[in-house]
């Protein structure tokens, strides 16, 4: 694996524009960044492909565990939203795709560091702009050593929605798609999630979470035609719907949530913790706990998101530390060998779409910890 220093597209940014990744320099901040790229082996995509299905398939066996041993209190899930998550999981509702966010430098395994399992992004830009950034960079015939991108996020995506139309039969109107009001990149993911479902035959609205309505009389998610929502996806994570104003009325099961709601069981960094106590000889995982860990360890608020609230801790000092809103409780996680090409630290992003490892994105940073504004490279392997 190596970082390799290239000339950006001279109209780079028209291009991204033209792809829907308006997002691209956020606060004035490159996000997405052409200059370079990451060069993987065959044998590198084979490991982190072969390291997702296992982290996979521990992650369900960790649900099933979380499940019979009814540790919901500790994931922070209201006790009476319990029995709808258990309903959820026995009825095996589909799942449309995750995140697993990898340590890995192509030397030595790679170690997870989180699940991105309810509401992740960085999906566009890994599904679409590198593909086209690849095909571009890297036309037909050139170089002399063929290469590839690990990258079929967009066609599993379609079959995802094609096994949820399946799966969700008799079920009237289109897909919503909602997420916040004016975050143009969960509204540029959640249209372009939209569009794979339209590729998929579904019909489709979108809606602002924030105008969702519920309807008394009828005893139902409403739109603000009050047109009946019966089906809808959501970029808008578990733990805020459970402390909103009408989550006692999720409880009716009115809708068909996706992500489903057994996802918010692996959303949660407690999943760490389990992971570690069932699987502690996986090559895969860190050493996590509930409580602070003697050697060097980062400590993670259960909730956080974008790497918000970190502190890496050595020796019972804080070596470096983000901000943010989100405080504990707190999940403990051995310290992994951050990556540093050049002074900058890579973390693999590997999707899982339908139950599929079919791609990656790359974010970087100058500080060993990825956050809101970690650049995201493209890749290729040969």
């Amino acid at each position: 694996m190596q970082r390799v220093v290239i000339s950006p597209r001279p109209n780079w940014q028209q291009i991204v524009e033209s792809q829907g990744f308006v997002f691209h320099t956020p606060q004035g901040q490159p996000y997405w960044d052409e200059s370079a790229y990451y060069h993987l082996t065959r044998s590198d995509v084979d490991e982190l492909e072969k390291a997702t299905y296992e982290l996979d398939r521990m992650c369900l066996a960790a649900v099933q565990h979380v499940i019979d041993q009814d540790l919901f209190k500790r994931f922070q899930v209201p006790p009476a939203c319990a029995d709808w998550v258990r309903q959820s999981w026995d009825r095996e509702e589909v799942t449309i795709y995750g995140r697993f966010d990898l340590c890995f430098d192509g030397r030595r395994t790679p170690k997870l560091l989180e699940y991105n399992a309810d509401t992740p992004t960085s999906l566009l830009e890994a599904a679409v702009v590198q593909w086209f950034w690849f095909k571009d960079a890297f036309p037909d015939g050139a170089p002399v050593t063929p290469v590839d991108q690990f990258n079929t996020i967009h066609e599993r995506l379609i079959e995802a929605w094609k096994r949820f139309a399946e799966d969700s039969t008799g079920a009237d109107g289109p897909v919503y798609f909602t997420a916040l009001e004016g975050n143009i990149e969960d509204f540029m993911t959640v249209t372009y999630l939209r569009d794979t479902a339209m590729q998929a035959g579904l019909a489709t609205e979108y809606i602002d979470v924030e105008k969702i309505g519920w309807n008394w009389g009828r005893q139902l998610f409403v739109d603000q035609r009050e047109n009946p929502i019966n089906r809808a996806f959501k970029l808008y994570p578990w733990e805020w719907m459970l402390r909103e104003a009408f989550a006692p009325q999720l409880l009716r099961q009115t809708t068909r949530w996706l992500e489903a709601p057994w996802k918010m069981v692996l959303s949660n960094k407690a999943i760490l913790p389990v992971l570690y106590d069932l699987f502690p000889e996986s090559p895969y995982l860190l050493k996590a706990s509930f409580e602070p860990l003697a050697g060097p360890h980062v400590r993670k608020p259960m909730l956080s998101r974008e790497g918000a609230n970190v502190q890496l801790i050595d020796a019972g000092r804080v070596t470096a530390e983000t901000d943010g809103p989100y405080g504990g409780p707190f999940v403990y996680q051995e310290l992994a060998p951050v990556p540093n090409f050049d002074g900058f630290h890579p973390v693999i992003g590997s999707w899982m779409v339908n139950g599929y490892a079919c791609g990656i994105g790359v974010r970087e940073d100058q500080t060993p910890i990825t956050g809101n504004l970690s650049r995201f490279v493209p890749h290729v392997f040969a």
